[in-house]
């Protein structure tokens, strides 16, 4: 009996475990034989450009890499990423339902985009409040190694969101 007992819970033990997604970092999503990065040594705005209320009514700076490698075999696996929220739409309800999920704030705002494999395109149908966008972000769903491009940046992964949640330190 106690046999049957313990392959009961295995059973459905497993499936529970295995539905949990993996945790990816940043660094997993550049290929290891990949170059180094060489950081982008132009100004970050043309100040000429500049307006005079705000830094962010510059144009974007250039992406270095846009076309930067990625990690195929990633294609497909879920997985649960942290990082921050670029808005690229936002619905009626002040929610952004499309973004960018880089990982460092100001990403692609403030600075110049990172490489394109270090930036996820991501969709969710219920999104992420407009006024909550300055906290990193856990995002969990499906990764796609698949290209896009938007006004801010070219992003080398994909995702459609099966859940957004605040990113917070184990303790």
């Amino acid at each position: 009996m106690p046999r049957a007992l313990l392959a009961l819970l295995m059973l459905v033990a497993l499936p529970l475990w295995a539905a949990q997604p993996r945790d990816l970092t940043w660094s997993e999503m550049i290929p290891p034989d990949a170059a180094p990065e060489v950081p982008n040594m132009t100004p970050l705005h043309d100040l000429s450009q500049m307006s005079s209320t705000l830094a962010e009514a510059a144009p974007a700076a250039r992406q270095d890499l846009p076309n930067a490698p990625v990690v195929n075999s990633l294609d497909g696996q879920d997985v649960r990423l942290p990082g921050y929220i670029v808005p690229l739409e936002v619905n009626e309800a002040g929610r952004t339902t499309e973004f960018l999920l880089v990982p460092y704030f100001g990403a692609c705002i403030h600075v110049p985009p990172p490489p394109s494999n270090q930036i996820v395109h991501v969709k969710s149908e219920v999104g992420v409040k407009l006024d909550e966008l300055y906290q990193p972000y856990w995002i969990e769903g499906a990764l796609q190694v698949k290209a896009s491009s938007s006004e801010l940046a070219d992003a080398g992964y994909q995702m459609d969101a099966d859940k957004i949640y605040v990113y917070e330190l184990p303790e």
